[in-house]
């Protein structure tokens, strides 16, 4: 890989994680950033097609169902997507002898563990964009395929749809907001997911055999915090230049019922990562105030 530069078909550029990937990947090579318009994950007769005509060094699926709501009511589309269609891109990559690098999620656990999961936990999702998800991971290992399996947590960015955005908005809006206070994780912002893929692309790249560092590797912020202690930081930046701000309520799980069960831990464990790529990601604290500074110093480690 050193000095080479490859084609990279990135899938889901729209997305928060895709959008970034776009420059963080950009110094590798030549990037294909498809949308659905030329890739439609859910038409996975087509993704061998798709994939054939680009010819692509490597691949790069960020693209996902995350409705993770409305995927109890659509789980045939939600598996098309997360599932099937991964393990298309996988068997077109083993097909043409290329790595895969996908990403998934910590949905993927129950919650009911005290502390952040590992690897080596065993997977045990409680809706349907969980389960999905889980079998996207097992479709792209059973391919054969080099390939990077990037679980991440609490997702969140400066455009799209998240919990960061609906907060600032909300906090404005209203003059109080009830907030889930006992599912815990670690709120990460998505340039910091696409600035660690980058480099850990790059270096893994650069072994001569990636089958060996193959797998599942948990890219995810560190610490610990609940839905309201998120949103309690998020306030605390805004209360800087917004006077009038929405008191903030903590509430339970069940007094926020939506049709998807979420786990009540969602905390996920670096030192994999760390150990095998030299790649950690910064507190969340830190990421938050570097994402909403816009100042982006060396923070990856």
């Amino acid at each position: 890989m050193r000095g080479v530069r490859v084609r990279i078909l990135l899938t889901g550029v729209n997305g928060q994680v895709g959008w970034e990937l776009q420059r963080t990947l950009a110094p590798l090579g030549e990037v294909i950033a498809v949308d659905r318009s030329r890739l439609d994950l859910a038409d996975t007769a087509g993704i061998r097609r798709a994939v054939d005509a680009i010819a692509p060094d490597l691949i790069v699926n960020p693209a996902a169902y995350t409705v993770v709501d409305q995927a109890e009511s659509e789980p045939d589309l939600a598996h098309a997507i997360n599932a099937a269609a991964p393990g298309e891109l996988a068997q077109a990559a083993a097909a043409r002898g290329i790595p895969l690098v996908h990403f998934s999620t910590d949905y993927v656990f129950d919650g009911r563990k005290s502390a952040a999961y590992t690897e080596a936990d065993a997977p045990n999702p409680l809706g349907v964009y969980g389960a999905t998800k889980l079998a996207g991971e097992q479709a792209v290992a059973r391919a054969g395929a080099p390939h990077l399996i990037l679980r991440a947590s609490w997702v969140y960015g400066l455009r799209g749809r998240n919990f960061l955005l609906t907060m600032q908005r909300l906090l404005r809006e209203r003059d109080s907001l009830a907030v889930v206070d006992d599912q815990f994780g670690a709120p990460t912002w998505s340039r910091l997911i696409a600035e660690a893929t980058a480099l850990v692309i790059v270096r893994w790249l650069d072994r001569p055999d990636q089958i060996a560092t193959s797998g599942i590797y948990h890219l995810s912020c560190g610490g610990r915090t609940s839905w309201r202690g998120f949103t309690a930081a998020i306030r605390a930046h805004l209360a800087a230049t917004d006077a009038k701000l929405a008191c903030l309520t903590a509430i339970p799980t069940a007094g926020y019922p939506t049709p998807a069960a979420r786990p009540a831990n969602s905390q996920l464990d670096g030192d994999k990562l760390a150990a095998t790529f030299g790649v950690r990601l910064p507190d969340w604290e830190t990421a938050l105030a570097l994402c909403l500074d816009q100042d982006f110093p060396q923070s990856i480690k």
